[in-house]
């Protein structure tokens, strides 16, 4: 059966494509960007607000369009209704993170002619995000190829958990989602750092992120700090670093005194509830035990932040 595919969200679009579907998507978000030809198709979605200046401005600006309880992006129901599309992926966790269910629906429901078959997905933990592959896979009728796709990510987060456990000393990490205002990862980020033989001092495993203030980061005091913000590359993220460094107390923080202070691509990896997400795991090993494991991301998807 063929099908004609719209991904609201750059995970659902890897997922379509890990499942081998990448020749049936017809549409994709202004985001969706991996794998590379994807970028063929046209996009459908944009953000309401101006996506560059610091970390703060941007919160800022997210904020308050949140506050008039509207989303923060838009959707080209006009070119949703051009494609013709038989089905729909999008999420319902976070209207930050991609165009948000209430408003797919109501396009699909007002505008969109075919009347596609929307699928919501809700990654909250890695358990959640093998559900969401597996209900994308029986949307498209090939339920073994989501089985099969999920049974090989299993495979590997378990190699990786036990010869992370060969590991002589646990260190404590503190994994930072964003810059200003600071935030804590939670969701599946806390069964990451696990998986890669840490322990994760801030955030929950299974809930949402959290704000938190510096003082927090202090009071744990980690042994490592790990900054991967939400849709930040590596460069994008640099720009924002001196907030952390202007801290008074930053330099007196364990990790910053004995280097162990890391920037990885929160946007490629970590952030992407989808089958790279276990790719994202062996970078977080890769970091915390170089000795132990050697994935060829080091200066390509991280890096060591020295300080001056």
């Amino acid at each position: 059966m063929t099908h004609r595919i719209v991904s609201l969200i750059p995970s659902a679009t890897e997922i379509v494509c890990a499942l081998g579907f990448a020749d049936q998507l017809v549409a994709r978000s202004h985001e969706c960007d991996y794998p590379a030809e994807v970028a063929r198709l046209p996009a459908c979605t944009a953000p309401k607000f101006d996506p560059d200046g610091t970390s703060y401005q941007i919160d800022q600006r997210v904020k308050a369009i949140l506050q008039e309880a509207l989303s923060v992006y838009r959707v080209d129901a006009h070119l949703l209704n051009q494609v013709e599309p038989s089905l729909i992926v999008t999420q319902s966790q976070c209207e930050v993170c991609a165009v948000s269910l209430r408003d797919v629906e109501r396009a699909a429901c007002e505008l969109i002619g075919s009347q596609p078959q929307i699928v919501s997905l809700a990654p909250e933990s890695l358990a959640s995000i093998a559900t969401d592959i597996q209900l994308v896979a029986d949307a498209l009728d090939a339920p073994d190829r989501g089985r099969s796709l999920v049974d090989r990510m299993r495979q590997r987060l378990k190699r990786l958990r036990d010869a992370a456990a060969n590991s002589t000393r646990r260190p404590r990490v503190a994994c930072i989602e964003w810059i200003e205002p600071l935030m804590a990862a939670g969701n599946w980020m806390p069964e990451l750092v696990e998986i890669a033989g840490g322990i994760n001092v801030l955030g929950e495993a299974g809930k949402r992120s959290k704000w938190i203030t510096f003082e927090d980061l202090s009071a744990v005091d980690p042994d490592v700090i790990f900054i991967s913000p939400c849709g930040f590359g590596i460069g994008r993220t640099m720009v924002d670093i001196p907030v952390l460094k202007n801290q008074p107390q930053w330099k007196n923080l364990k990790a910053v005194a004995s280097g162990r202070v890391y920037v990885a691509d929160g946007n490629q990896y970590f952030n992407r509830p989808g089958p790279r997400i276990v790719d994202s795991a062996e970078i977080l090993a890769e970091i915390l035990y170089p000795q132990l494991f050697n994935f060829s991301a080091r200066d390509k998807w991280w890096l060591q932040l020295l300080d001056d």
